[in-house]
């Protein structure tokens, strides 16, 4: 309590007892690729017009030079692709490079803006980078291009679901899902099926296929009368989809029905049918309808296995959102757990969710109608508070994708 020793006017700041919640980012992807050192990249020098003399040491004019990218191990913040080429290398003569240069590339072409990558020389080096990125709270997608070994994919899952809790994990097809004839065999991505084809279910994951094709430089400069196009997985390119919905509509809208700006083609073309045995189970096909490469799909892995959480909208939108109120009631930690304290942790969370359901993520006419926060006495009776807990119950109404969309048409006669 302030004293006044003397007679006069005292202006004091009081806080407003207001905290307000912002919301997290949604689409900054972490990348794990496969980069050996050195690599041969295109030569940012070349210059067609000049020939072009092996014999010499160096090379005059040479199409490809080596470049030796970062110390494996190393993760680094691409904001743009220029960014990424400088740390790990252009578009390449190694398969595997050239894989994570496309998925990068196909992010930023897609709408992303920010990405982590990291280097690693082998699948086993996977789990390290894994803990590296459990240290950057801004990473939000889980992805490593073309990686479809099981132990792999358990990785990144479990990274998602269990050590951080609070991402999402982008998984890739093979390449060639095809019987002994080399024909498509969909059986393949049947889960009784055990070809480790599809992964293991997983609300916290969306699997997409077929791989995409693509326009690769390297392709086209070591055969110029090539077409110069090449099949690459689809995840990064995925991840940039999702930057973009994420930032033209919001987290609760499905990442699908989008155009894949890149993709020239697929590798499998699937058909309605087709999809209609794939979908149940959680494999989002991508497809080329009326000329355009497609999503067509916005299940997790499982599918309808998952239940309230099949949708990859739904889990997102509930991952940004505890985490939202995570990182914005920080502020209640040590603070007096008594009727004050309530009111302002509801208040607080009301008004972070009342501006969710303005941006159109939450279902109803109303603030009440879309979701309720409750904490009170009910919430916290003195053995609650005598064990230094403040319990907090929210209730949200989420939107759900409209992924199946019937009319009925009849005939009418018309009136007289």
């Amino acid at each position: 309590m302030p004293t006044y020793p003397a007679p006069g006017v005292y202006v004091i700041e009081v806080p407003s007892g207001s905290q307000p919640i912002a919301g997290v980012g949604t689409s900054t992807p972490g990348f794990i690729g496969i980069v050996p050192d050195p690599i041969d990249i295109l030569n940012p020098d070349y210059d067609a017009t000049q020939p072009t003399d092996s014999t010499t040491t160096p090379p005059t004019n040479p199409r490809f030079i080596s470049f030796a990218p970062i110390s494996a191990g190393e993760v680094k913040l691409c904001t743009n692709f220029s960014e990424f080429k400088k740390f790990f290398g252009d578009f390449s003569t190694n398969s595997d490079q050239r894989i994570l240069a496309h998925s990068v590339y196909g992010f930023f072409n897609n709408g992303g803006t920010r990405c982590y990558v990291a280097r690693v020389t082998s699948d086993a080096e996977i789990s390290g980078i894994l803990e590296k990125f459990e240290a950057i709270d801004e990473i939000a997608l889980v992805a490593a291009p073309g990686r479809t070994d099981a132990s792999v994919r358990s990785a990144i899952v479990t990274h998602c679901k269990i050590n951080t809790g609070d991402r999402f994990a982008i998984l890739d097809s093979d390449e060639t899902v095809e019987d002994g004839s080399g024909n498509l065999d969909l059986t393949l991505l049947d889960p009784s099926n055990n070809s480790n084809v599809l992964p293991d279910n997983s609300d916290y994951a969306a699997f997409y296929f077929p791989w995409i094709q693509v326009f690769d430089p390297v392709t086209k400069a070591q055969n110029p009368s090539s077409d110069g196009r090449i099949y690459v997985p689809p995840s990064g390119y995925m991840a940039g989809v999702y930057a973009r919905v994420d930032t033209n509509r919001g987290v609760h809208k499905a990442p699908a029905n989008e155009t894949v700006f890149g993709a020239l083609g697929l590798k499998y073309q699937i058909s309605r049918s087709q999809q209609g045995g794939l979908n149940p189970q959680g494999v989002n096909c991508i497809r080329e309808l009326n000329g355009n490469i497609r999503i067509w799909g916005a299940r997790t892995i499982g599918g309808d296995s998952n239940g309230e959480w099949k949708y990859i909208n739904v889990r997102r939108l509930f991952l940004f959102l505890r985490e939202s109120i995570d990182e914005g009631t920080q502020f209640v930690v040590f603070e007096p757990n008594d009727p004050n304290l309530w009111a302002k942790i509801t208040r607080n969370v009301s008004a972070f969710l009342t501006n969710v359901w303005r941006d159109g993520a939450l279902f109803g006419n109303s603030p009440q109608e879309a979701f309720y926060v409750k904490c009170d006495e009910e919430t916290n009776p003195p053995e609650v508070r005598d064990a230094g807990q403040v319990i907090t119950e929210i209730g949200v109404a989420v939107i759900k994708p409209a992924e199946f969309v019937i009319f009925r048409i009849s005939q009418w006669a018309g009136s007289q």
